[in-house]
């Protein structure tokens, strides 16, 4: 694989996959990082026998298990997952993670929540030390459509910053809208000291189902490196 990036993913997914998964039932999470964790996960299913269920996060998620002959399974059937692994936008020194910009973070928080162990897969242009330094599309919010004009005002006067509705592409006009039918608002922060209180705050406006700020929740986290090592943290 020649190009850094997509290796640099490989290489994540690969070794948090070796490292982690074992016979139970596996949170799957979204995004182009978590391809190749699932074409690892099928490969020690049909090399060790392993025995494991997948909880997908996102419609992506789902047909990635299929493709690959994994067994498929959902949350109201099982609702504790030994693992989840999952990528993300962006993550800080301490994995205070930024997820959803592929617009499924509710379910990725939630199957997040349900693990035993969260564990993060991610190139290493996703490492900063400080949230903001590599990504620059603001921390995903997914609100109910008739409230999004109401929780956008409200974000700018309780945290400041600017929320921009995340619009769909040039092939069709309007938002984007989620798995669960909501819209996306991208909230551009300004100078934050505390994520979890920014987390809080956000969820307790009405009309805010969840947001992409994911505090305290992985432990451990694999990022592919360009010189084809794999830099990993805890905390």
């Amino acid at each position: 694989m020649n190009d850094p990036v997509e290796n640099a993913k490989r290489l994540a997914a690969f070794k948090a996959v070796d490292n982690h998964v074992v016979d139970g039932v596996i949170g799957i999470g979204s995004g182009s990082t978590v391809v190749y964790a699932v074409e690892r996960l099928a490969q020690k299913v049909k090399d060790e026998g392993l025995e494991v269920i997948c909880v997908p996060s996102s419609f992506q998620a789902k047909q990635l298990i299929i493709q690959h002959g994994l067994k498929l399974g959902d949350l109201e059937m099982n609702p504790y997952l030994k693992v989840t692994i999952d990528g993300a936008d962006e993550s800080d020194h301490m994995l205070t993670l930024i997820k959803g910009g592929g617009g499924c973070l509710t379910q990725e928080k939630i199957l997040a929540s349900c693990a035993e162990e969260f564990v993060v897969i991610a190139d290493y242009r996703k490492a900063s030390t400080h949230l903001g330094e590599q990504w620059s599309k603001g921390i995903p919010i997914e609100v109910i459509p008739s409230a999004y004009r109401v929780v956008y005002l409200k974000i700018e006067k309780m945290l400041g910053g600017k929320s921009d509705l995340r619009m769909s592409g040039s092939s069709k006009a309007g938002p984007v809208v989620t798995d669960n039918g909501n819209f996306i608002l991208d909230w551009n922060f300004e100078g934050v000291k505390d994520w979890k209180e920014v987390e809080i705050t956000l969820n307790m406006i009405p009309g805010v189902v969840e947001n992409g700020l994911f505090v305290g929740m992985a432990r451990k986290a694999y990022f592919g490196m360009s010189d084809g090592t794999v830099m990993v943290r805890n905390v």
